[in-house]
């Protein structure tokens, strides 16, 4: 099977549900909403000429200027015609996104990342719990309203004789970098030199 042919059968077979498709770079996308996940997944699973049978990974991503903040990324693998595509939602941030680890079970670690990264809730998850970041760790880490820095930092207090959270210090400005050319010298030096030709 072909991706134009595929493209045709999914057109078809799932008018409703399939908002928009697309081919590029040798792989279909499609763009659906999130409560028709579910049955788009089990129909390229199982149907006989689709057959879909590997999840290969669920990646997200951060839109927060958009009214629909949020995009997911399923990306399925059908070793049978050597075909893959790519399933795309887009969702505000309050919503939950239906887990489709009863259909995909290696789901289950790929869903949580996309919770611990970026807040995402998966309506039935079996176990949603962090699973990169720390127990305690206050906000997503991949969200773009994140400081870079961080908010606090983890380090193992001698005094305590624990691991103990506090607030991120930076010890430098870091609005304040010299970006002058190093074979003329910071300001400082020229300065120096200016007072010396002075002297």
């Amino acid at each position: 099977m072909e991706l134009t042919d595929l493209n045709k059968l999914l057109n078809s077979e799932l008018t409703t549900k399939v908002s928009d498709s697309l081919i590029e770079n040798n792989e279909l996308l499609i763009h659906i909403e999130p409560n028709n996940l579910n049955s788009v997944l089990l129909f390229l699973k199982s149907n006989n000429q689709c057959k879909f049978k590997q999840l290969i990974d669920i990646a997200a991503a951060d839109f927060p200027n958009q009214e629909k903040r949020f995009k997911i990324y399923y990306l399925l693998l059908s070793h049978e015609n050597n075909l893959r595509i790519k399933i795309s939602i887009q969702f505000n941030i309050d919503e939950k996104i239906p887990s489709i680890t009863k259909i995909y079970p290696s789901a289950n670690w790929m869903e949580r990342e996309v919770f611990d990264m970026y807040g995402v809730k998966f309506k039935n998850h079996p176990d949603l719990r962090r699973i990169l970041t720390d127990y305690n760790f206050k906000g997503f880490p991949l969200r773009k309203d994140f400081p870079l820095t961080g908010f606090n930092e983890v380090r193992y207090s001698e005094k305590d004789k624990k691991v103990i959270y506090e607030p991120v210090k930076l010890e430098q400005n870091y609005r304040d970098f010299d970006f002058e050319s190093p074979w003329e010298g910071t300001k400082y030096l020229k300065e120096i030199k200016d007072r010396k030709k002075d002297a």
